[in-house]
């Protein structure tokens, strides 16, 4: 059964990054948390409320809204890093358990309790989780391993608690799943022809598909 093992926002911090704080340091909440979605990007912050995002311009936003993790990812991760990953500790909102994030399909919709998410994009690495990790080469080995975890809209909007299960509404015919979405964007760029079907996707993104491709 997939269920949400934890639900953490994070408190602005100081971080040695570009923009001097970060919400990236998430720590589990008891109790049920409202979600919703938060608005542009750029205008909008985190899905959950009481999450800080610093960086408002390049994180956050309507199809930024909901980070997700799998806990069997932090749980392989603490096996090759060789110490404890907490829940929160990769900046998930959701740590999850019983649910292939890294296989779901761009655009499926999750439904946990009366909240809908779609899956939208994988999360690709920035220096600021470099910075929060602390580990040698962290991005390029972060890439290597192709479990991005995924960013998901928020289509209703309710509350999340710990224990909750997570059921699959439908999965879109395309069949693009967020690991391939995250290999075209770094390591394997000729997988983008791929995403340029792919209606789901945030348009920044599928801009961005379309000027690697010579479409515009």
């Amino acid at each position: 059964m997939a269920v949400i093992v934890s639900v953490n926002v994070g408190r602005r911090r100081p971080v040695a990054a570009k923009s001097g704080t970060s919400g990236i340091d998430k720590r589990p909440v008891v109790g049920p948390v409202a979600v919703r979605a938060p608005g542009p990007e750029g205008e909008g912050g985190s899905g959950l409320v009481g999450d800080h995002i610093s960086d408002t311009a390049n994180h956050g936003g309507d199809h930024q809204a909901v980070y997700a993790y799998a806990r069997e990812d932090l749980d392989r991760w603490e096996g090759e890093l060789g110490r404890p990953l907490s829940n929160g500790v990769f900046g998930e909102n959701l740590t999850t358990s019983g649910l292939a994030v890294n296989e779901a399909v761009i655009g499926e919709r999750w439904s946990i309790g009366e909240v809908v998410l779609q899956v939208s994009c994988p999360r690709i690495p920035c220096v600021t989780f470099a910075v929060w990790l602390g580990e040698q080469r962290w991005l390029p080995r972060f890439t290597r391993a192709r479990v991005p975890g995924a960013y998901l809209r928020v289509l209703t909007p309710g509350t999340l608690s710990p224990g909750m299960q997570v059921r699959v509404l439908d999965v879109p015919a395309h069949g693009v799943s967020v690991a391939t979405a995250f290999a075209a964007f770094t390591t394997q760029p000729d997988l983008l022809p791929l995403l340029s079907g792919v209606p789901e996707l945030p348009p920044e993104d599928s801009e961005a598909v379309a000027r690697r491709l010579g479409q515009r």
